[in-house]
């Protein structure tokens, strides 16, 4: 009995140190019919006026065009980075490219801000639109 006490310890152990790091793995959103959306399957967009890394989509632009935020403690990897807002909060960027939400866009899969004033740009399997 002592040894199997042991054993169940050292797993209960081994899976409390591995899931933070699980919980990082994922990326914050996924493909789904071609376009990038958040795991509730809602929209997300970039802005041509956004450059270097940095969001310029704020005070009334953000009440329309949502920022995607990142959560406290989130790790940018590979294509994925996190940037700081004015407000001091933090938005997730995909290559570069900060990412938001449109307010018209009430149900996974709607994408009405494709295209709108010609600046915002839904993200498909080849990439955010440079």
């Amino acid at each position: 009995m002592k040894q199997s006490s042991f054993s169940f310890k050292t797993l209960l152990l081994a899976t409390a140190l591995s899931l933070p790091a699980m919980a990082f793995a994922a990326d914050p959103v996924m493909m789904k019919d071609g376009m990038m959306v958040d795991h509730k399957g809602m929209t997300l967009y970039t802005f041509d006026k956004d450059t270097g890394g940095k969001s310029v989509c704020t005070g009334e632009c953000a009440d329309h065009w949502p920022p995607f935020k990142a959560e406290a403690g989130a790790k940018a990897e590979g294509k994925w980075s996190v940037v700081k807002r004015d407000d001091g909060t933090m938005q997730w960027a995909y290559d570069g490219k900060p990412l938001y939400y449109y307010d018209d866009d009430k149900k996974p899969g709607d994408k009405t801000g494709d295209k709108k004033g010609e600046k915002w740009h839904i993200i498909t399997n080849s990439g955010p639109k440079m």
